[in-house]
């Protein structure tokens, strides 16, 4: 039985009494990829007559969602996706309409959305078109009205795409169940149709496009003035596989025999042994058919019946196919189909920051800072497309014969976009390295972007030092409570050259709890490129105790010995 997402779906729409349709509607089901990685996607819009240009508003935003929808990154959330879309075709429909260029004006239209994601519905509504699902014989609307009643009979349209250069859109979610209906209709259906009538079009055993047909016909009987539109979408088949089914395809591909310099693995010739760890085998390889050198990744057989590492193996090959970054290592996309479990990424000359903090055991601060810049770079360009690294380490990033900063694992890796695929496979904290991993996934709390900031200062923190900044956890002894357990070790303590300010912004960079610790990226490399500003911002919020404890209790001293003097006067 397959176990793709399978979604039944019709539409019609009708000028009815009106010289012009202006409504607009369209659905896009992906045949390749997509449809695990974006899914199924339903528009609906009903251009606002009293716009001029109410016809080419529907249209335009119909045609351009979808469109941009299917070319927005694969690591984004649906959330993000949607909104960064609907935001932009809301900026360009509102400058059309206002253009003194454009002849005709007003570009308005209400519009609704479904995304059909793995087992959710993903709903954008702006406007008085509306959603419907019919679960079990019961009908239920899922979107509100944005009518604003001046009186019993007046009214007006308080919200649509292309009135506001800001847009407030309604988004929310809805579990899927196999045997739902989703329908979309447009004010010229659903105001003239009493509900127990749609409850029993939705619920006969006619096909998609004839009951959309069907509601259409129906709300013209029945005298509807407007045009008339409607979407029906019946939930055939969910993404709902077993566990031993996710199991088979990990296990599908076979490990790769042991590699030597000289054999051939499917068009690659192994040039030579890079590294070995208990977690893969990394080769220098050439490629045959274009005599380029890349390296070949194989998994351990240390873990060849772990379902949770394999699945992480095959996650970081599709994550470094899709972060385009000159700081972030590129995997590249098989030529034919594999027969055995392994992927290639491009070659990086160079050493892991590990190896160069073991060389340089007492850097300049501005070395250090040139290095932090560059991986933040590269890692705000993972935040951007909605992905967290969560195992960010010395370990797992090199520093090229070049001078430059490359992040190169991307196993234990976030994506908004893979994260609301249903599975059977339930990741684990903390996903990363024990002395590097944010102590929010050790109390069991979700991680964010602070999480990897947490990493950031803890590698800036052991560049400049060799130590870490908190004592050093064993993995089967350690237990994280409460974050005030931990206690920051001043950079002071193991290189006293280092000045106040500096450990400052480490301080709040390694901060164990994430509200406590800088919010962006850019935030921490501003502080650490301008110590003055910080030093005096710091220096005001902290007390006297803190700052300067001496000159406190100098202090206290000398009130103590004025109140002494006065009581004796006295």
């Amino acid at each position: 039985m397959s176990s793709q997402l399978k979604i039944n779906i019709g539409l019609y729409s009708s000028a009815g009494v009106k010289p012009e349709n202006q409504d607009s509607l369209s659905y896009c089901t992906p045949t390749d990829e997509s449809l695990e990685s974006k899914g199924v996607v339903t528009v609906l819009a009903d251009g606002v007559s009293t716009s001029e240009a109410a016809k080419q508003a529907s249209h335009t935003a119909v045609t351009s969602f979808i469109s941009d929808y299917y070319s927005t990154p694969d690591t984004w959330s649906t959330k993000k996706s949607c909104q960064q879309i609907i935001s932009a075709i809301n900026s360009w429909l509102f400058k059309q309409g206002s253009s003194h260029a454009n002849e005709l004006k007003g570009w308005v239209t209400t519009f609704d959305a479904i995304v059909f994601k793995s087992t959710t519905a993903y709903i954008l509504h702006v406007g008085d078109s509306r959603v419907y699902r019919l679960r079990n014989g019961k009908l239920k609307q899922l979107t509100r009205d944005h009518i604003t009643w001046l009186n019993s009979e007046r009214s007006y349209l308080s919200r649509a795409l292309g009135v506001d250069s800001a847009l407030q859109i309604d988004f929310k979610t809805e579990t899927l169940v196999e045997g739902d209906i989703y329908l979309q209709t447009s004010d010229g259906v659903h105001e003239f149709i009493p509900e127990e009538e749609i409850i029993e079009l939705l619920g006969s055993s006619q096909s998609a496009e004839e009951i959309a047909q069907r509601l259409v016909e129906k709300a013209i009987a029945n005298q509807s003035d407007d045009n008339l539109s409607a979407l029906v979408a019946k939930v055939q088949h969910l993404p709902n596989e077993t566990k031993e089914e996710v199991y088979n395809k990990l296990f599908e591909l076979p490990f790769p025999p042991n590699l030597q310099p000289g054999m051939k693995l499917e068009g690659y010739e192994i040039l030579q042994e890079l590294s070995v760890s208990p977690r893969s085998q990394i080769y220098l390889a050439k490629d045959l058919e274009n005599g380029k050198e890349l390296v070949v990744k194989t998994p351990s057989e240390n873990y060849s019946d772990d379902p949770w590492y394999l699945d992480g193996f095959v996650r970081e090959e599709w994550i470094g196919q899709r972060l385009k970054h000159p700081g972030l290592m590129k995997t590249y996309k098989p030529r034919a189909k594999k027969q055995f479990l392994y992927f290639t990424t491009e070659y990086i000359k160079g050493q892991t920051v590990g190896q160069w903090i073991t060389e340089h055991p007492n850097p300049k601060i501005s070395e250090v800072r040139e290095y932090i810049e560059q991986l933040s770079c590269a890692l705000r360009a993972m935040h951007r497309q909605d992905v967290i690294h969560q195992d960010l380490k010395p370990d797992n990033v090199m520093i090229t014969d070049k001078d430059r900063v490359k992040i190169i694992d991307f196993g234990a890796v976030h994506a908004a976009g893979l994260a609301e695929l249903a599975t059977v496979l339930q990741r684990q904290h903390p996903e990363g390295t024990l002395n590097y991993t944010a102590p929010e996934y050790l109390m069991g709390e979700p991680g964010s972007k602070r999480s990897d900031i947490f990493s950031l200062g803890v590698i800036c923190y052991e560049m400049l030092t060799g130590k870490l900044p908190y004592k050093e956890k064993l993995a089967n002894k350690f237990q994280l409570k409460k974050y005030e357990s931990m206690r920051y070790i001043s950079i002071q303590t193991h290189r006293p050259d280092l000045p106040d300010w500096l450990d400052v912004v480490l301080k709040k960079a390694c901060e164990p709890n994430p509200t406590k610790r800088y919010g962006l990226i850019s935030e921490f490399i501003h502080d650490l490129k301008t110590p003055k500003n910080i030093a005096k911002i710091t220096a005001e919020k902290e007390p006297l105790l803190k700052r300067n404890p001496v000159l406190f209790w100098q202090g206290v001293s000398l009130i103590l010995v004025v109140v002494l003097i006065v009581s004796h006067t006295i």
